[in-house]
């Protein structure tokens, strides 16, 4: 005998079933979304505008609002939805995309905050070396190094 159960659809248990709190709290989600949003642009910009911030710390700094606008974008869109047509249902091969992108996204802002720790530690303990240690292209094996690691965690969730 072989276990054939399908599991086509989840439902998630909504946060209120009282409209005047859903409407409060779709409101309260939208706003912290756009804010969240708005503030990392706003960072990504400010880092590409100015050539006198195109130095390693800003760099990751810039990747990390990356990360963390594909972070917020993996929940909080569905969330909202969720609250405006009243309906918490998620496919199974939707709502494993988006536990893998949770995970992915989570893992890599993690790893990026250890890689400016790294970089700050290089930065105050060799300041003569730091312009040697922390060249573009440690930069950038840095940041794939993240990325690699974020999905070998993943493969961990899934053995």
């Amino acid at each position: 005998m072989r276990n054939s159960t399908c599991v086509p659809e989840l439902h998630f248990i909504q946060l209120s079933e009282d409209p005047d709190v859903q409407t409060v709290l779709f409101g309260l989600f939208l706003f912290m979304y756009t804010l969240a949003l708005i503030g990392n642009l706003l960072i990504i910009l400010t880092v590409s505008s100015d050539s006198h911030l195109h130095t390693p710390m800003y760099f990751f700094l810039s990747n990390l609002s990356i990360v963390d606008i594909c972070f917020i974008s993996t929940t909080v869109p569905k969330v909202i939805l969720d609250i405006q047509t009243h309906c918490g249902v998620i496919s199974f091969v939707g709502c494993l995309t988006q536990m893998s992108l949770f995970i992915i996204f989570a893992c890599m802002d993690s790893m990026l905050l250890a890689v400016m720790a790294y970089d700050r530690f290089v930065a105050i303990c060799h300041p003569l070396y730091y312009q040697v240690i922390m060249n573009p292209s440690r930069c950038g094996v840095l940041l794939l190094g993240s990325f690699l690691f974020s999905l070998a965690e993943l493969q961990l969730h899934y053995v």
